[in-house]
């Protein structure tokens, strides 16, 4: 039972920590230690620091996101592959194995993209 109480002050302190950044700027605001001067240039939504042309919110082709999580995916199969090929000699067969299951899973999901299209930049 003891460590659930643990887990319990944990929670509790991890909430009143939340809690404690989320208002801090309040509390800061109120005493006068962050200046709270609101003006239009301030709110105003900047690129770079220049004007923005057109339209502030622009939404993305999903063909973006789809490419970054591949490249994604790619740096990962480089974590995890670099440190098995550097060792591979050492170890047993089923290490073998397994690093040939999570190759040939690699494979199927380029695949999948590749044949997806989310591999051609457009």
């Amino acid at each position: 039972m003891q460590d659930y109480g643990y887990i319990a002050l944990f929670l509790l302190m991890s909430i009143a920590f939340a809690v404690f950044m989320l208002t801090l700027p309040l509390f800061l605001r109120k005493f006068r230690i962050i200046p709270h001067k609101p003006s239009p240039v301030k709110s105003s939504t900047v690129e770079c620091g220049l004007e923005t042309t057109g339209r502030s919110w622009v939404q993305f082709n999903s063909r973006y996101y789809l490419f970054a999580l591949v490249a994604v995916a790619l740096d990962m199969m480089l974590v995890f592959i670099l440190p098995w090929a550097i060792n591979l000699r050492e170890m047993d067969w089923r290490f073998f194995i397994g690093g040939a299951i999570f190759i040939a899973i690699l494979l199927v999901s380029y695949i999948y993209a590749w044949r997806k299209g989310a591999l051609q930049w457009k």
